[in-house]
């Protein structure tokens, strides 16, 4: 079993480009001076991370209100992000990270159960990145219903 990595709080977090569900790079230094939760999510469309992105796109306005952007990271292809944000109407970057680089980086993937069994994977996590570049929350193996509420709670 290899050392998973784990942000802890006051840490600095790892920059990154992705490219977005539109095709652009977005960059997490393009959020200094603003806080930024950034989720990590396994696939697009599946229930669960529906379910998380809907929480998000509805309480983006109150995030929004509190200066918080909102940035959901997976390892899908971009094309089947722009998908996903248009079924759902999705009104927050949809990053893709192919390469997984930026997942392991934040500890979001790695070995985690899944049915009993030890697999690699994407471990859903949140992060709330504050306006110095260090994270402000971190929390691993979140479930998707009823998370985004709990972050809210913790940050507002």
């Amino acid at each position: 079993m290899t050392e998973q990595i784990r942000l802890e709080e006051g840490a600095k977090a790892p920059d990154f480009t992705l490219t977005d569900d539109a095709g652009n790079e977005v960059s997490l230094r393009d959020f200094t001076g603003q806080r930024v939760v950034v989720y990590f999510y396994p696939r697009a469309n599946t229930p669960g991370c529906t379910k998380e992105a809907c929480d998000f796109r509805d309480s983006l306005s109150q995030l929004n209100d509190a200066g918080i952007a909102v940035l959901g990271i997976s390892p899908d292809k971009v094309d089947k992000l722009a998908q996903f944000r248009e079924e759902h109407d999705l009104n927050f970057p949809l990053l893709s990270d192919e390469t997984k680089e930026v997942m392991q980086a934040y500890g979001a993937f790695g070995e985690k159960k899944n049915y009993g069994k030890v697999v690699q994977g994407v471990i859903r996590s949140t992060f709330v990145v504050e306006p110095d570049g260090t994270i402000g929350l971190a929390k691993y193996n979140v479930k998707a219903t009823g998370h985004v509420a709990r972050i809210i709670k913790d940050i507002l």
